[in-house]
């Protein structure tokens, strides 16, 4: 065969294998772009969330690598800048008027991920527990947020400020400081990062996972938080949770109730992060992460992303719950308060975290006189699929 027809036979060969190679090479680079993109667009997102000092750079850190992170729970009908939420949004919410709620934080759970990988603790606050709060005496513990946000403005205030922005961000940040030191003190533990929610942030979380499934012992009406749900298991969306967490009026157990409420929904929710892949969907991971940046703060110092790796470790139902324990009810100023055994409640924290901590003090005296034994938290019962059945 003569060279030249060779060569011709080549040319027709290559050239479809040039054309592979070439689409091939731009279906690469088209991949690649996607997944910069992608990447670019969760960092801006990440970087979106709002942040706080409020933790401080001296403050006191875990050892051994494991982690504390305190969740924060407003009960505040207004966004980030202090605007009242819209009225569309409150009628979904079914929360009322923007003047209700104020700055307790009704929602005050320690997370602690060990560095092992191994199962994380999780202690929820009881928010009407009775403690020291530094400059304010005994209160409410849910109240160390807004009696300083409240002091510090009308400090500012005094001082001639008058700039709606300056006084809502000033007093935010004194808010988050003395809730945070508040519970600290109180858990015996150190804080290593936290992240605080307003009211609708259950609300787009139970959106953004397209739903999270519960299950109740008994049906359940209440015109007041707007639950309505039968008994059983059931998916419940964005406004139904929000409904769901925050229902109180008609359980046996009342705030303690709807503590075992908020532990069933972010167990539920953190086992739906894990089972529908979010953490390697980069749409459900963005879209988690949009609903976050509207209404989560956190720390300065936390890396969201490095976080998300770590996520995988809390989800799945990889969490243990517990709510600290209260000794009985009694007033304080003519308000409804629990009252606590600080050096118990150390001493449980210490025991499920080992974190390097002093000699618990002493209980303070002069404690309100009691009234009535509180009701035993009742055990969940978990269903075929994982479920916790709460009341």
């Amino acid at each position: 065969m003569s060279r030249s027809r060779i060569n011709r036979r080549r040319k027709k060969r290559s050239g479809p294998m040039r054309l592979v190679r070439t689409l091939a090479l731009a279906a690469v680079v088209l991949v690649l772009c996607a997944l910069a993109g992608g990447w670019y667009l969760y960092r801006d997102l990440a970087g979106s969330i709002g942040t706080s000092h409020a933790l401080g750079d001296n403050a006191p850190k875990s050892v051994g690598g494991d982690t504390n992170i305190l969740l924060m729970g407003l009960d505040s009908r207004k966004d980030q800048n202090g605007d009242d939420l819209p009225p569309e949004v409150l009628d979904k919410l079914h929360a009322g008027s923007s003047d209700i709620g104020g700055y307790n934080t009704n929602t005050l759970i320690l997370l602690h991920v060990p560095a092992d990988g191994s199962k994380a603790k999780a202690f929820s606050v009881p928010r009407d527990d009775l403690v020291d709060i530094p400059g304010h005496g005994q209160d409410k513990i849910k109240k160390a947020y807004g009696l300083e946000k409240a002091r510090t403005e009308e400090k500012l205030a005094a001082q001639g400020v008058t700039d709606k922005g300056k006084l809502e961000t000033a007093g935010r940040e004194a808010g988050r400081r003395a809730e945070i030191e508040t519970v600290r003190n109180f858990l015996g533990v150190p804080i290593d990062h936290f992240a605080e929610v307003n009211l609708a942030g259950f609300y787009h979380l139970a959106d953004a996972l397209d739903g999270v499934t519960v299950c109740l012992k008994k049906p359940v009406k209440d015109k007041y938080s707007g639950a309505d749900f039968p008994a059983g298991k059931q998916t419940l969306n964005g406004q139904q949770s929000l409904a769901f967490v925050r229902q109180r009026h008609g359980l046996d157990g009342g705030d303690l109730d709807r503590t075992r409420r908020q532990q069933a929904f972010l167990a539920s929710a953190t086992q739906k992060l894990d089972s529908v892949g979010t953490f390697t969907d980069p749409v459900r991971l963005l879209n988690l992460l949009n609903a976050a940046k509207q209404d989560l703060v956190t720390d300065k110092g936390w890396d969201l992303m490095s976080f998300v790796k770590q996520a995988r470790n809390v989800s799945g139902g990889n969490v243990a719950f517990t709510t600290l324990p209260i000794e009985r009810f009694a007033k304080h100023r003519g308000e409804d308060v629990n009252i606590v055994d600080p050096v118990k409640i150390k001493q449980i924290v210490a025991e499920q975290t080992n974190p390097v901590h002093s000699t618990p003090p002493s209980a303070p005296e002069g404690s309100p006189a009691p009234s009535k034994a509180p009701p035993a938290p009742a055990p969940p019962v978990i269903d075929g699929g994982g479920i916790p059945c709460v009341d």
